[in-house]
């Protein structure tokens, strides 16, 4: 997790979950909510800068006349050029378009974020890996319900299905 992962820019993308006002504000751990905002916002901004997609998952509940108020990305985390994708199941492939709208920009590496760790993000991660993509974590831009669900899967699981880093350690450099 110390070594600077150096990741081309056509092939790779962002991909955050579930970075909603809603979630963003209820008690995480091991960090709060706007942590990890920040810390998304900052590698969304190098992904930008850097002419590879970032890709904003959100969740909306499925057979509801009206969705949560909060239920919208954080206000100003969506640009132009980023790919919004509305999931209605714990990870963001199953019965959305995503996988195509990744092959069609050929992405071969996913560097995921979001909240929470051990369930929007880790459920899109297991189905991204299935459907053979390279897994990058940034364990530093997401966060849980509980200090335990979260070091669990980024112990545990995440090490078996691609690599840990920090958002320091993620750089986007052409091959």
């Amino acid at each position: 997790m110390n070594a600077p992962l150096a990741l081309d820019p056509a092939r790779t993308a962002l991909v955050l979950v579930d970075l909603m006002e809603r979630i963003v504000a209820l008690p995480l751990e091991p960090r709060k909510g706007t942590e990890v905002l920040a810390a998304a916002e900052e590698l969304a901004g190098v992904f930008r800068s850097a002419g590879a997609p970032v890709v904003l998952i959100r969740v909306e509940r499925p057979s509801v006349a009206e969705q949560p108020p909060g239920s919208g990305l954080v206000p100003g985390l969506l640009r132009d050029g980023d790919v919004e994708v509305v999931k209605r199941t714990i990870g963001g492939f199953q019965g959305t378009d995503l996988d195509e709208r990744l092959r069609e920009r050929g992405i071969r590496t996913l560097v995921f974020g979001g909240i929470a760790t051990n369930l929007g993000v880790e459920s899109t991660a297991r189905a991204a890996a299935d459907l053979g993509y390279e897994l990058v974590f940034v364990e530093d831009a997401m966060t849980a319900f509980t200090a335990a669900e979260h070091e669990a899967s980024v112990r545990f699981d995440f090490p078996r299905l691609g690599s840990v880093a920090t958002a320091s350690h993620v750089r986007l450099t052409s091959a």
